[in-house]
């Protein structure tokens, strides 16, 4: 009781008491129930209550009400009689939220949010889920990997466009951060980097915007303080999707706020506003297409600000924001702050919010009916996965590549059920096996007993473990013919004193266009291939090989520059000195034209990281004064630059001779080439290092090794 004295400082004695009473109950009724990292479970509650009232500004009814909801969750029987009218309708609304599971709604975030609202009678119940997600991602690392995966979707497809739409952007922008961070941590890590090496340029941008604008503002007696606000890593990848830009071609990574101080009148603030806009459109030329007047016309929720892009001296672009002190705790926290305070429960604006709440919550995301429609900056939900969330009937979770349909969904249950599937149902719809799933779809499969594969059904699935059972299915009629074909084929061999080697045998394979070596022989064994013909067919292919390599022996060999001591990378502040020791580094390999630093080492000179490289973070985190910016010479020299790649693929023979045709077809070279098998997951594991001169030709050997039909990823190491 003495810890929770300490939590809440905000709250008046009587506020401190509400509060004291309801954590004294939700302390008894949660005793000995814990968390998933082991921690008492009280540490949910308190810490959904915190972001309430530090991050959000909800009164004390609303920080009790989380407390209580939690012990009534447990206890139903738990009596909250005495707290007043106001916290029990908050604790009816979240306790009735709560047995919302999604097995229930599929995941499906118009339903649910139709549940909600038929639930809250109090729109701060809406609220409080929101904080109460927040706390729960901000865990995330603590509960099981299913658990995961169900949070993180949750979060993209629910909470950040109500977040959104509530008003509440900082929270918004942490559960996209979070939310990115799992959904795609090497483009997460590339641009939380890149913010990071670029943090003292924006500094230094913000200092000499605001220097020849200091007298003026101050000899009008205009209070202000700046802030840079830097666009969430979720919203710059966007943006660098939906304009095919690179970060650098990002112009609104981050914005110049100007927050002034002065009496909360409207009439005042706005006059403040528009003069401080005055001053800045005088000295800087402005992007009058890009002024946003959201003084004059407030969001439906409540946001007040000037936008105007400007261009500086140097030619940069910059956003720049004007509001006061009201307009910008008003963003920062969202209209539900207004809760805080006594006596304004029908102000207009206040009102004008709470109708928007009904409606968002009732309106499909950016439909007409949503209030909040018309200022959505991007898609919200438009957000890249390379992976389907669908459930069975009986609200289990179940993850599938993209694109695949309801066969691979079937044999993802069971090899028996996708054997014998016949068709499904969609979400209560009858559909056909190849009908490919969305995520948050339900999915009952319809089996039949006489049901058997056929060949057809491998161009139907995407899935490794779908393609293998087909596959040895459809073989096992064959493996007879196979083994009678095999000991034909072997006995005439033997009888020619010839041998069909491995390389032959996949060169063949490719002619005759079988796709196994088990089809191979079974059409020997069935007659369908006269072994005369195969005698012939490797008489000309061994001829071929011999003939392709004396060619290849005749080629030069292309010279490869050693990583020390060339031209290809300048350190741009010492452009002047020549002869610096640099490597590049082996955690990453970083190839020419890649998004680089330097990091001065104690011995080995500087050593040149990709922007993504895992150890990026730590090296900026640990060693600022020791990064150094570099970047690429604008003509490379000739020589290569060794990568890594690891390619999964499916167990098929011809794969690998198609990757390294691939390698072998563009300005590339192999220089390691490994592969083993993974008999669990029906799958090659692939490793090869190649040299390449550019990050433009390896950009081109993965894009056609990820093309491959048996090829299931590729990424660089």
């Amino acid at each position: 009781m003495e810890r929770i004295e300490g939590l809440f400082p905000r709250f008046d004695a009587d506020g401190m008491e509400l509060i004291r009473r309801a954590y004294s109950i939700a302390e008894k009724a949660l005793e000995g129930n814990s968390r998933s990292n082991g921690h008492p479970f009280i540490e949910h509650p308190v810490a959904v209550a915190r972001i309430a009232d530090e991050e959000i500004g909800l009164p004390a009814e609303c920080i009790a009400a989380v407390f209580l909801h939690e012990a009534s969750r447990f206890h139903p029987e738990t009596d909250i009689s005495g707290f007043g009218q106001d916290v029990y309708t908050i604790v009816d609304g979240l306790n009735k939220i709560s047995t919302i599971n999604p097995r229930d709604t599929r995941l499906e975030a118009e339903n649910y949010k139709r549940l909600i609202v038929s639930y809250s009678r109090d729109p701060r119940v809406t609220v409080l889920k929101i904080a109460d997600r927040l706390e729960v991602m901000r865990s995330l690392d603590m509960f099981p990997k299913a658990s995961r995966e169900r949070k993180v979707l949750e979060t993209m497809m629910l909470y950040i466009p109500l977040a959104h739409q509530l008003g509440l952007y900082n929270i918004k922008s942490e559960l996209e951060d979070i939310y990115f961070r799992h959904a795609d941590p090497e483009q997460y890590r590339a641009i939380t980097n890149k913010l990071k090496s670029t943090e003292r340029d924006r500094q230094k941008l913000m200092t000499q915007f605001i220097e020849p604008l200091k007298q003026k503002l101050s000899d009008e007696g205009i209070r202000y303080k700046l802030k840079v606000r830097t666009k969430t890593a979720l919203s710059i990848y966007k943006k660098m999707q939906k304009q095919k830009v690179s970060f650098e071609g990002v112009f609104d990574v981050f914005a110049i706020r100007f927050i002034i101080d002065c009496e909360e009148d409207r009439a005042v603030e706005h006059a403040l506003c528009w003069k401080v806009f005055s001053y800045v459109t005088e000295e800087y030329e402005s992007d009058t297409k890009r002024l946003r007047d959201w003084i004059s016309n407030p969001k439906p929720n409540g946001y007040e600000s000037l936008h105007i892009t400007v261009k500086n001296r140097e030619g940069s672009y910059l956003e720049v924001q004007i509001r006061t002190k009201r307009m910008d705790d008003m963003a920062e926290s969202g209209l539900a702050s207004h809760w805080s305070y006594k006596g304004i429960r029908h102000e207009a604006t206040l009102d004008k919010w709470l109708t928007a709440v009904r409606r968002a919550l009732e309106s499909p995301l950016g439909s007409d009916g949503d209030p909040m429609s018309a200022y959505y900056e991007d898609e919200i939900r438009d957000i890249p996965t390379k992976d389907v969330f669908v459930f069975t009937p009986a609200g289990e979770l179940r993850k599938l590549q993209a694109g695949a349909t309801v066969l691979d969904f079937a044999f993802d249950i069971h090899t028996n059920l996708g054997l014998k599937c016949m068709g499904g149902k969609v979400n209560g719809k009858a559909v056909r096996i190849n009908e490919k799933l969305k995520t948050g779809d339900v999915v009952e499969i319809m089996a039949g007993k006489n049901q058997k594969p056929s060949s057809d059904w491998l161009n139907i699935v995407v899935t490794t473990k779908a393609r293998n059972k087909i596959r040895q299915k459809l073989s096992e009629a064959e493996f007879q013919k196979a083994a009678d074909g095999k000991e034909l084929l072997g006995r005439r061999l033997k009888n020619w004193k010839m041998e069909l080697e491995d390389e032959t045998m996949a060169a063949m394979l490719k002619k005759l266009q079988f796709k196994t070596v088990n089809a191979f022989y079974a059409a020997i064994g069935k007659e369908e291939l006269d072994v005369a013909e195969v005698k012939n067919m490797i008489l000309e292919i061994t001829q071929g090989v011999q003939e392709q390599q004396a060619e290849q022996e005749k080629k030069p060999v292309r010279a490869v520059v050693q990583e020390k001591g060339s031209d290809d990378i300048l350190v741009i502040d010492a452009k002047n000195v020549r002869g610096i020791d640099y490597r590049m580094a082996k955690c990453c390999n970083p190839v020419f034209g890649d998004d680089v630093f330097g990091f001065v080492t104690r011995t080995e000179g500087i050593k040149i990281h990709r922007m993504s490289c895992p150890n990026a973070a730590r090296l900026m985190d640990m060693y600022p004064y020791r990064i150094q910016k570099v970047r690429w010479s604008s003509n490379p020299s000739s020589g290569n630059f060794q990568t890594g790649l690891r390619v999964t693929a499916a167990l098929e023979p011809s794969v690998v001779n198609e990757i390294m045709d691939i390698v072998n077809s563009f300005r590339a070279s192999l220089r390691m080439f490994n592969v083993t098998e993974n008999d669990r997951q029906g799958t090659y594991e692939i490793t090869m290092k190649i040299a390449v001169p550019s990050n433009l030709e390896l950009d081109k050997v993965t894009s056609q090794i990820r093309n491959l039909k048996n090829v299931l990823k590729i990424s660089r190491i």
